[in-house]
C-alpha cells in the first residue's frame, strides 16, 4: 500500500517558547512536511519555527481560522492534513493516534477528545469546559452528530476537507469544521488525547472575557449553519480505543 503524505498546520501567535518543544515532538516518521503559520507575532515566532524545520506562512489578518485558511492555500500535495496548536497544551507525540483511523482507511476526520482523554489540572478550564459541552451539545441536536470536544487537534482527510468548503476566520473554524462534517456525512472519529497547561500565557481560554468572546463568536457560527439546513440521517463520532 503507498504511503500516504500527512501534513501538519499550526496557527501561532508569539509562540517563541512553546514552538520549538511542538516542534521537536511531531513524529517525524508520520509527518512529511510541517507549515507554521505565523499569525501576526511581534517575537521570534517566525524564527524559531524555520530553526526547527518548519515552512513558515505569513497571515496578517488575526483569526484562528484564517491562519488556518492561509496554511491550507500554502499545501501543494498532502492526503492528510492535521491540525495542532503551537502552544504545546496537545501532545504531538500523540499524533499518530490520531491519524491511524484515516490512513488505515476508517474514518474521513478525527478529532483529538480532551474530553475524553486524561487532563492536567487547571489546563481545561471550568468556563471553557461549559462552552465546549454546549457547543457540542447543539451539534447533536440540531445535526445529529456526537461529538465530546472542539479541540483544534485533529486530522482530516484532504479530499474531504476540500469538500468542506471552509469559511470562517475566526474561532468558529472548528465548529464550523464539525458542522459539515455532520452535514456532509463524514465518516467521524474521535480518539483520546491528553492535554496540559499551555506554555505562555493564554491568549483566549485562559480568561473568562477571551473565554466568553470565543463562545459567543462559536454559537453564531453555530447558528449561522443552522440556517442552511439540517442533515437527513443522524451520525456519531466513534471513539477510537486509548
Amino acid at each position: 500500500m503507498k504511503r500516504q503524505h500527512v501534513t501538519v498546520v499550526i496557527p501561532a501567535l508569539n509562540e517563541e517558547d512553546s514552538l520549538p518543544l511542538v516542534l521537536a515532538a511531531i513524529p517525524s516518521e508520520i509527518v512529511d512536511e510541517v507549515i507554521v503559520v505565523d499569525n501576526g507575532s511581534t517575537d521570534k515566532t517566525a524564527e524559531v519555527a524555520r530553526l526547527g524545520g518548519a515552512r513558515v506562512v505569513r497571515e496578517d489578518e488575526r483569526g484562528y481560522g484564517a491562519a488556518c485558511l492561509a496554511g491550507l492555500a500554502a499545501i501543494e500535495r498532502t492526503d492528510v492534513v492535521v491540525f495542532l496548536d503551537g502552544d504545546f497544551a496537545d501532545d504531538p507525540g500523540e499524533l499518530g493516534r490520531v491519524v491511524a483511523p484515516i490512513l488505515d482507511g476508517e474514518a474521513d476526520m478525527v478529532i483529538g477528545s480532551r474530553v475524553l482523554g486524561a487532563r492536567e489540572p487547571g489546563a481545561l478550564l471550568p468556563h471553557a469546559r461549559f462552552g465546549n459541552w454546549l457547543a457540542v451539545s447543539l451539534i447533536r441536536l440540531f445535526w445529529g452528530q456526537r461529538f465530546t470536544d472542539l479541540g483544534p487537534f485533529r486530522a482530516v482527510r484532504s479530499s474531504s476537507l476540500e469538500g468542506l468548503n471552509m469559511r470562517d476566520r475566526s474561532f468558529g473554524w472548528t465548529v464550523e469544521m464539525q458542522i459539515e462534517a455532520a452535514r456532509q456525512g463524514l465518516r467521524c472519529r474521535e480518539v483520546p488525547v491528553s492535554y496540559r497547561r499551555r506554555v505562555g500565557v493564554s491568549k483566549i481560554s485562559g480568561t473568562v472575557r477571551g473565554t466568553v468572546m470565543a463562545g459567543s463568536i462559536i454559537l453564531w457560527t453555530v447558528f449561522k449553519k443552522l440556517c442552511q439546513g439540517r442533515p437527513n440521517r443522524p451520525h456519531h463520532a466513534e471513539e477510537v480505543g486509548a
